[in-house]
């Protein structure tokens, strides 16, 4: 593991293998070792990075002040390791920040590859169809007695997250009982579970405004982009993946089957094939 210190964080990151630049954003609930089943098959291909957000996993720093204060780490840590050209992995929370790094620097990326995505041209649709029973937890998140309750007792914490890892993923079976034991032990660390609500509130706002308007109005990213959705997924349904189009002027879309939320985790083979082939074409020199 690897630390850049900031002024106002330690981020902890993964750096292995060679070749062109490839950083891998997570979700929550989440740190860099959801990415433990496709790193090893990329990196004899490509120069993997993969860090842990703010008060996420082992980065510890000042409370996340908004959305922004996200994205800034990113661009602080891909300046800090010289990448003039790279690509973005994203998942979940680490969609968002995609996305908002892609609108300022779209000039410094290569390709940008997507799992489920909640970006904010969601909008309304998480309320309908029944879904606004599933999003419970992004609001009381931002309450303050949501970390005292989770985190009473290594009980109630294994008792959480064991719900969205079982209940998100496409099989119940895809997160085992010594999956479930480091998900606690992560979340149990000092200020991971705080860190890790704490991204709902510097959302808020954003995501609100989102349901209320249907969604942000901005122009289409013009990088390269690839949407591999978990066919299964409760939370993000995969009929919202076609909502993509309308934030890229080029994106592929494909579904994994069987796969719900944590496609990285419970589809890694076809992961790599698929990150792969999408990046290698982008990186390789004209002519």
């Amino acid at each position: 593991m690897n630390v850049l210190e900031l002024q106002d964080l330690n981020l902890a990151y993964h750096r292995t293998g060679a070749g062109a630049p490839l950083v891998f954003l997570h979700g929550w609930p989440e740190w860099s070792g959801i990415w433990r089943k496709v790193l090893p098959g990329l990196e004899t291909r490509f120069d993997v990075i993969a860090p842990d957000l703010r008060n996420f996993g082992d980065s510890r720093g000042d409370e996340a002040r908004n959305v922004d204060h996200f994205v800034s780490d990113l661009e602080a840590l891909v300046d800090h390791l010289g990448l003039d050209r790279f690509g973005i992995v994203s998942h979940d929370v680490g969609g968002f920040l995609a996305l908002d790094y892609a609108r300022r620097h779209p000039d410094r990326l290569a390709g940008l590859f997507f799992f489920d995505c909640p970006h904010f041209g969601i909008g309304p649709r998480w309320l309908q169809g029944g879904q606004v029973r599933e999003i419970w937890y992004q609001s009381f998140h931002q309450l303050p007695l949501a970390v005292d309750l989770v985190g009473a007792s290594r009980e109630s914490c294994r008792a959480y997250f064991s719900h969205f890892l079982r209940h998100w993923a496409g099989r119940p079976d895809a997160f085992d009982d010594a999956a479930v034991e480091e998900w606690t032990d992560n979340f149990m660390k000092p200020g991971n579970l705080a860190g890790g609500f704490r991204w709902y509130a510097c959302a808020n706002e954003r995501r609100l405004k989102a349901m209320e308007d249907g969604g942000e109005t901005a122009p289409a990213i013009d990088v390269p982009a690839y949407s591999l959705w978990g066919g299964a997924d409760p939370i993000l349904r995969p009929e919202w993946q076609e909502t993509l189009t309308d934030v890229f002027s080029d994106i592929r879309l494909e579904q994994a089957p069987g796969a719900g939320h944590f496609v990285a985790w419970e589809a890694p083979e076809l992961t790599v094939e698929r990150i792969g082939s999408f990046f290698d074409p982008l990186f390789r020199p004209p002519g």
